[in-house]
């Protein structure tokens, strides 16, 4: 069947910290995740006065009905570019999403 929304993949990267017997970081070994998102642009916009040269990217990220992580502090790499998760995503109830893809991502990065 033809797909009339197009999709591409993202790397779901999670922080897996090893923590010694005081709960502090000693190593820290991110693992990557592939997943099949519909991705569109966010808001971009200046940062205001105290940054003239900034400028905030945005993606709003959809991801499948079959994505079972929470994206809590993560980041995602998307284009070649890594971004992070903003705020902690939740899904859309099954009966308001007739479509494959439930949870609506916000990821960004300030630049400059």
């Amino acid at each position: 069947m033809l797909n009339l929304i197009p999709d591409e993949e993202v790397a779901v990267i999670r922080d897996s910290a090893r923590l010694d017997d005081l709960g502090e970081p000693i190593d820290s070994l991110p693992s990557r995740e592939a997943v099949r998102c519909v991705v569109c642009p966010g808001s971009t916009s200046d940062l205001g006065a105290e940054r003239p040269n900034g400028a905030r990217i945005a993606y709003t990220l959809h991801f499948p009905k079959t994505y079972e992580g929470d994206l809590r502090g993560c980041s995602v790499e998307v284009r070649g570019e890594a971004f992070a998760v903003v705020g902690d995503p939740m899904r859309t109830t099954e009966a308001a999403t007739p479509g494959a893809w439930n949870m609506a991502v916000e990821v960004a990065r300030a630049d400059g």
